[in-house]
């Protein structure tokens, strides 16, 4: 049983666990590479840890451009799935997200993840419209969501 979960700001000595994560949890992971770009070179990125007895098991990445937010991906350990962390994580992401000036957030999801989009549509997200073959693994199209957080 988990007893709670804490969030906060992602470090570089984080990547490690944040990497393994998205292997566990993507075809296609970004890199460390790649996150620590996110964390030294993109002065948009925002990105959230969620920990459970001290042990990073998700994270959410933020962009936020003047009024405008974007998620760029979520995840959660596979073991920790399917127990509400995910919604806490995005609440506390979405909450981030007003703090930081966003109006709105936007994000893509494939096609087929229905457990995501039930989570974003309950949080409400709605539909805004297809990015045809955007996932570069298999050319799966990505459903675009949107949320007013005013």
């Amino acid at each position: 049983m988990i007893s709670s979960v804490a969030f906060r700001k992602m470090k570089e000595e984080d990547l490690d666990q944040i990497v393994e994560i998205e292997k566990q949890s993507f075809p296609t992971p970004w890199t460390y590479d790649a996150f620590y770009n996110e964390l030294y070179s993109n002065q948009f990125a925002n990105y959230i840890v969620a920990e459970v007895d001290e042990k990073i098991i998700g994270y959410c990445g933020l962009w936020v451009v003047i009024d405008e937010g974007h998620i760029t991906n979520i995840a959660i350990l596979p073991d920790y799935r399917g127990v509400g962390l995910g919604e806490k994580l995005l609440r506390a992401v979405m909450e981030t997200a007003k703090n930081l000036g966003a109006d709105t957030l936007t994000l893509e999801v494939r096609v087929s993840n229905h457990v995501a989009m039930g989570l974003y549509r309950k949080l409400g997200f709605q539909d805004g419209g297809i990015r045809k073959s955007y996932y570069t693994d298999n050319f799966e199209d990505a459903l675009v969501m949107w949320v007013n957080l005013k």
